[in-house]
């Protein structure tokens, strides 16, 4: 039965060492000046600067700025978005609208494993694990689920090779029910252009 294509962008599962994912997370800063919006399952990249005004209680510095990650080559990642915090102490919308001012919730240890749908060309199969890939952001986020569209590339524009610089590492197909080689397949990587650790050539 075909695989289903409903991405989700990226699921943190693990740790490296076989460990189940903790719910562990960093905070960080989305500004109101940041016209893009967010999901969760949303890959990040740190800016290099932070919070220039005191905001929920958080003092000037406090909270580095983030920017969604960009697809490609040598493109780096801080980690995963999988929530926010309330604004103001009310309900918010679900991701994370654009030129709004939100606090987000990352899983950003380099260490983590997660899940993430291949694209719906995908060619890859059992003889591609070890091999490098890339983000696709063909298929945008959802309002009413708060969840990311970002992929992985199968080969629809750039093929998984041994790459160093490329985004992700494939560990092995996700062993789900259903879930098959193909397209829309579920794979389980790791983060290999990672701000936080040294990339690695795949195998």
């Amino acid at each position: 039965m075909a695989n289903v294509n409903a991405p989700f962008g990226l699921r943190p599962i693990r740790y490296v060492s076989g460990a189940p994912y903790n719910g562990a997370v960093n905070k960080y800063f989305l500004p109101s000046t940041y016209a893009t919006a967010v999901y969760i399952g949303d890959p990040v990249i740190k800016t290099g600067t932070a919070n220039t005004a005191a905001t929920r209680g958080y003092q000037v510095g406090a909270l580095a700025e983030v920017n969604k990650a960009t697809a490609g080559t040598t493109n780096r990642t801080t980690g995963i978005i999988v929530g926010f915090e309330p604004i103001d102490g009310r309900e918010a919308p679900v991701y994370g609208a654009a030129s709004t001012a939100r606090i987000a919730l990352v899983a950003d240890d380099p260490n983590l494993l997660y899940w993430i749908q291949a694209d719906s060309t995908s060619t890859l199969d059992a003889t591609t694990v070890g091999l490098n890939a890339v983000y696709t952001f063909s298929t945008g986020g959802s309002t009413v689920t708060g969840r990311s569209g970002v992929q992985m590339d199968g080969g629809t524009t750039t093929a998984p090779a041994t790459t160093v610089g490329f985004q992700l590492q494939i560990v092995r197909l996700a062993n789900l029910p259903s879930n098959e080689v193909g397209a829309n397949a579920i794979w389980e990587v790791r983060i290999n252009q990672h701000t936080e650790t040294n990339n690695s050539t795949g195998i």
